[in-house]
């Protein structure tokens, strides 16, 4: 590190530059041009475990690949300075004609860090990154400093590879609340057909997702995942899961959960009880069936959203079509065909109720490309077309809220 750089950068992170000089006569004294606009720290995770027993040699090169990271992976002007141990400052100029928004500048930010964290992963380091605000005045950089420390505050989070953004609640709370909305209104779905493994991938997206709009503050973040388990073992039970395994091991849980302060554990016990709760609706739903057609219940639930074949469900079951296409009837009541329309025609009432989504986003989000020949599937089941279902929902609403 440039003695003169980390001097000119000390100045900037703590605000005293203001004691010495104009931000203009300092770069002159310093013989620097560059005009840093916001910090970013980069926290070495658990470094205080991961030094026990170690040398000093091994403390330089863990500095040295993280600097080397940096520099690989970070295309615009910057200066840095170590501020402890393990934990290093990124003061970067970002171009004026390139602002176009806070959130552009945010939404670049965020991929630079990611970026350094995978040129990382090959060196087995594990950092977590604190982004500050933006500021146009040289004066404001200890504010953006401060706000990056700020925001990684909290043990709960600490240590798991995470980028953290400081911001106002309100703001971000409007830019991601519709988008959650939505993702959480697809999880309940999942849990109402019983598809354990779009659980497990639709799940970890979500709990990182409200982490972020919760700008990673514990307690919010805790409240706002037990507030969707509610949600969850509340749309179990009425779909006819035995309410009291439900709600004995739901007041359980939660305990478990705020007493938990390491975020990967908390998310591994909320991935595990949905996961749990989704296997009993499972199992009241296929329960009575043999291994090879719960198999092709488990391969249609998983992939509702794609094009599916009788084919593909075989090919899948290692069976015959003819042989699947018997058992399946047999056993089910319905062709393979009709049960997967079956399947996203009672996702599609789910979102009808629920949403405001229009009938072609239903569609699309329950596998069909073709708004017409879904609104025809869909009478063919409920007997209504979807906007005739909705209204009558809506109609029934209204006329109990009257009473």
């Amino acid at each position: 590190m440039n003695p003169i750089l980390a001097a000119f950068s000390h100045l900037l992170i703590t605000g005293t530059l203001v004691h010495e000089a104009s931000f203009s006569e300092l770069q002159e004294r310093y013989n620097v041009r560059i005009h840093p606009h916001l910090v970013m720290v980069v926290s070495v995770d658990r470094y205080p475990d991961l030094i026990v027993g170690k040398s000093l040699e091994w403390r330089i090169t863990v500095g040295k690949h993280l600097v080397s990271a940096i520099r690989k992976k970070v295309p615009l002007p910057y200066t840095w300075i170590w501020i402890e141990e393990g934990v290093l400052a990124l003061l970067v100029e970002v171009d004026g004609q390139q602002v176009v928004s806070s959130q552009n500048v945010s939404s670049r930010m965020v991929q630079m860090a990611r970026e350094i964290q995978q040129a990382l992963q090959s060196e087995h380091i594990s950092v977590s990154i604190g982004i500050g605000t933006y500021y146009d005045s040289p004066y404001q950089l200890h504010l953006s400093f401060k706000e990056a420390i700020r925001s990684m505050s909290g043990r709960f989070f600490q240590g798991n590879g995470l980028i953290f953004q400081y911001g106002e609640e309100s703001r971000d709370g409007e830019h991601f609340g519709d988008v959650l909305m939505t993702e959480k209104t697809e999880l309940l779905a999942l849990v109402r057909m019983g598809d354990e493994q779009g659980i497990g991938f639709h799940l970890p997206v979500l709990l990182e997702r409200m982490a972020e709009v919760c700008q990673h503050k514990e307690d919010v973040f805790k409240s706002d995942v037990v507030d969707l388990l509610m949600m969850i073992s509340r749309t179990v039970v009425e779909s006819g899961v035995s309410a009291g395994p439900v709600l004995s091991k739901n007041t359980r849980v939660i305990q478990e959960l705020y007493d938990t302060i390491r975020y990967d554990k908390f998310v591994k016990r909320v991935i595990d009880y949905v996961g749990w709760l989704t296997s009993q609706m499972e199992q009241t739903q296929t329960g009575r069936v043999s291994p090879v057609v719960r198999q092709a219940i488990r391969y249609i639930k998983c992939n509702h959203r794609n094009a599916v074949s009788l084919d593909d469900v075989a090919r899948f079951c290692c069976v015959s079509k003819y042989h699947l296409s018997h058992l399946f009837k047999k056993e089910v009541g319905v062709s393979v065909i009709e049960y997967l329309n079956h399947i996203r025609v009672e996702k599609a009432v789910f979102y009808v109720k629920t949403t405001d989504l229009s009938i072609q986003q239903i569609a699309s989000q329950v596998g069909f490309q073709d708004a017409n020949y879904f609104s025809r599937i869909f009478k063919k089941y409920m007997k209504y077309s979807p906007r005739e279902y909705r209204t009558a929902i809506l109609c029934e609403y209204e006329t109990t809220n009257a009473r």
